[in-house]
């Protein structure tokens, strides 16, 4: 696991899907944040790691951006990308593909049930679900 953080963005995969975002035009990132967020909920056998940090940290950025409008999407990895305020239903979705993240068949969820961090991962991930939830289920 490419991690070096307990943040939502601390990682490989996330820093991959930062990078991508950047280098397109603002107009398509919540196609590219849907498309992430998709193809997680929508897995079927078992969910990479890579693609479960991707979906994390585009859960993230849709939170992020429901909060503030037009939010930084992380201020520390990617401080000059904003991402525009998705509608509620990319936020449904986002709570999909996080639900799908913490799945008993998902590499990232067995890699951080084995480190010593896995329940500050699961109370990051609970309160990031809370906030696109609307703070109810």
């Amino acid at each position: 696991m490419g991690t070096w953080g307990m943040g939502l963005f601390d990682n490989d995969g996330a820093a991959d899907l930062l990078d991508d975002l950047v280098a397109m035009p603002e107009d398509r990132r919540l196609g590219a944040l849907r498309g992430v967020l998709s193809s997680a909920a929508a897995e079927r056998d078992y969910l990479e790691a890579p693609e479960g940090e991707m979906a994390v940290a585009a859960a993230a950025l849709i939170a992020a951006a429901r909060a503030d409008g037009t939010a930084p999407a992380d201020p520390v990895h990617a401080p000059d990308l904003t991402v525009p305020e998705p509608p509620r239903k990319l936020a449904v979705l986002a709570v999909h593909a996080l639900d799908r993240v913490l799945a008993p068949d998902s590499e990232l969820a067995e890699l951080w049930a084995e480190s010593d961090g896995g329940q500050e991962w699961l109370a990051h991930l609970a309160r990031l679900r809370a906030e696109l939830s609307g703070g109810a289920d």
